[in-house]
């Protein structure tokens, strides 16, 4: 594996797994770098496909995705690294199919808890082919100025702490990602920061170990001095050792294995990795540090003097003119999101939406601030939900119930009508339930239901101005607009509506006042004189029942009543009820497998 660097400014990637955050971490590090394109080229889903909108800087830009790792490939063929977020359940397949493809060279593999078998035939493969792997179990890696992987280094302040947006002169290798973090920060105190940076991972079989990197730093020109932090357990660190003893490393090497307090304990240890674990005398952490000093690397007595041991390495390979300190840059400042920017108090953005009646912010959502588990605990109903939805407050039980009737009353009226008639026809032309439902909803106006709501507004009017019957009647005639709320085809004087009377019934027993309600039955009473169908309806009952309800309740305010009915409220009553009809009715057809409806031509007057 020798050679020399991974990456470069130019390096692209290929992500598997989408996660919003590492990646656009990965191109908030290409911007603060300078970079001209970003070094995610695309993204592998599977199964989806399309693009992921992201930032580079102040720009968005459109990431494609790709379903395949193949396509993704076939699409980005300059793009050779490939970064694998799969879990650790399909991990191995996925990344042996991207070892497979000619353009990927490095694959990079996060998930935690490969299975040991599966990590020994990717690294058996990877050598064989030479390819490289980094992890599993790794945070990545990174090279200064140039090109990371996912969140290596974490955040953008932590990144410009490090000095890590422009190289340095140092190349480190740890097993610990989180360690690693860590030391970006002591190595950017004491040096001019690290030329490039990797974590192999803590699982027991890494892809690649500290000594290939190690060896491949010693062929980096600009790499002056390196820093190894490796941990106990295992013996990877005895490769190293026999890599300096045998001199295939020419640059200065400052180590320290960590988990010396693993001698506290009478036990054996296992510390986070899943390859630290305390084993014979050989895997310590005093075992390796001592054979590393002995194979001539530059080992502290503690991890304490750690950052001392590294200065006092640089400065004197600056007093020797082996280094030139890096001249320092300012880096571009990224831009903050506006999330961020608006939680800290930095910003102030407009709103594109007002909500007055729910909030799904908090631990449970909130009808008009009852939260959702009072509302099932108290045993609310459905009368309940649409006054605090509809009405923004809780109204009486009296109140709740009666919507609840109406809803009931309303819910259908058989399949002739001009809405069930629609969903019926639609659902056996085989369309879904939404284009059925809303096929019937649509006929819903002022011949279908619509009535409700004029109704209210015109026995409101009436009985406020204290109009006569004679004088509402007459008055609506001469304007030629027929009394909302009055007729019916089938029902008369002596065949009433049976849901008028019911619903006349709940109001006089429960209802404080029925004031409206009696105005309309005089209004009644006089059409009845003119014709035995002009009977009070369903909607005429519905209408001015609700007025009484609002004006009878004392929780409304005038101008609150009138806006209610303005808006519409009632006839959306008529619409939620209807729904459950014509809901019904689609159900029916399909169940039933009718045919595409065709209307009998007897039925149609053929004329000229």
């Amino acid at each position: 594996m020798a050679t020399g660097q991974l990456f470069s400014k130019t390096t692209q990637a290929l992500f598997y797994n989408y996660k919003q955050l590492p990646i656009q971490r990965m191109l908030d590090f290409d911007f603060l770098c300078g970079r001209e394109t970003p070094s995610v080229a695309g993204i592998i889903n599977p199964g989806s496909d399309g693009f992921q909108k992201l930032f580079f800087g102040q720009e968005e830009i459109a990431i494609p995705v790709h379903p395949t790792i193949e396509a993704a490939c076939n699409a980005h063929p300059t793009a050779d690294v490939f970064i694998n977020f799969a879990s650790f359940r399909s991990a191995a397949a996925s990344s042996m199919s991207a070892l497979k493809q000619p353009t990927i060279r490095v694959v990079a593999i996060i998930a935690e808890g490969v299975p040991e078998s599966d990590a020994k035939h990717l690294i058996s493969y990877a050598r064989a082919n030479n390819k490289v792997i980094i992890g599993p179990a790794t945070v990545g890696g990174i090279q200064a100025g140039a090109f990371k992987i996912g969140d290596t280094a974490g955040t953008i302040d932590n990144i410009i702490q490090c000095k890590l947006y422009r190289p340095g002169s140092v190349g480190f290798v740890s097993k610990s990602g989180g360690m690693s973090n860590e030391m970006y920060n002591t190595i950017a105190r004491v040096t001019d920061g690290i030329y490039e940076g990797i974590a192999i991972g803590g699982d027991v079989f890494p892809g690649s170990t500290l000594s290939d990197h190690i060896l491949r730093f010693n062929n980096i020109p600009q790499v002056k001095m390196m820093v190894v932090l490796g941990e106990l357990g295992g013996k990877d660190e005895y490769s190293l050792v026999e890599a300096l003893k045998q001199g295939k490393v020419q640059k200065p090497v400052v180590a320290w294995v960590s988990g010396t307090c693993a001698r506290l304990f009478k036990s054996e240890v296992q510390f986070g990795h899943a390859g630290a674990k305390s084993g014979g005398e050989l895997e310590s952490a005093q075992a390796k540090n001592q054979a590393l000093r002995e194979a001539g690397a530059i080992v502290p007595t503690s991890y304490e003097a750690l950052e001392s041991a590294i200065k006092e390495t640089f400065d004197k390979l600056a007093e020797e003119g082996k280094i030139s300190p890096v001249a320092e840059i300012t880096p571009p400042p990224i831009p903050e999101d506006l999330k961020t920017a608006i939680k800290s108090g930095k910003v102030r953005a407009p709103t594109h939406i007002i909500s007055t009646i729910s909030d799904d912010r908090g631990e449970e959502p909130c009808y008009a601030g009852v939260p959702m588990s009072t509302i099932i605990e108290q045993g609310y109903g459905v009368g309940d939900v649409i006054s605090l939805l509809w009405f923004k407050r809780s109204l009486p039980r009296y109140c709740t119930h009666f919507i609840e009737i109406c809803i009931m009353l309303c819910a259908d009226h058989g399949p002739c009508v001009s809405g069930a008639h629609n969903s019926i026809v639609t659902a056996r032309a085989g369309k879904d339930l939404v284009s059925s439902l809303v096929s019937g909803l649509l006929t819903i106006g002022p011949r279908f239901g619509g009535a409700i709501d004029d109704a209210a507004r015109y026995f409101k009017d009436a009985c406020d101005r204290g109009l006569t019957p004679y004088e509402f009647v007459e008055g609506m005639k001469k304007k030629g607009i027929r009394v909302p709320g009055i007729g019916h085809r089938i029902k008369s004087r002596d065949n009433r509506d049976k849901r008028v009377q019911l619903l006349q019934k709940y109001a006089h027993t429960h209802f404080p006042s029925v004031k409206y309600m009696e105005y309309a039955v005089q209004v009644e009473t006089y059409t009845l004189s003119k014709a035995n169908n002009l009977v009070l309806n369903v909607d005429g009952a519905i209408g001015s029942l609700f007025l009484d309800l609002l004006s009878g309740s004392g929780m409304f305010t005038k101008q609150e009543i009138d806006e209610i009915v303005e808006i519409g409220y009632l006839n959306g009553l008529f619409v939620l009820a209807r729904s459950i009809g014509l809901i019904g009715h689609t159900f029916d057809q399909k169940r039933l497998k009718q045919p595409l409806y065709r209307h009998p031509w007897e039925d149609v007057l053929y004329t000229k």
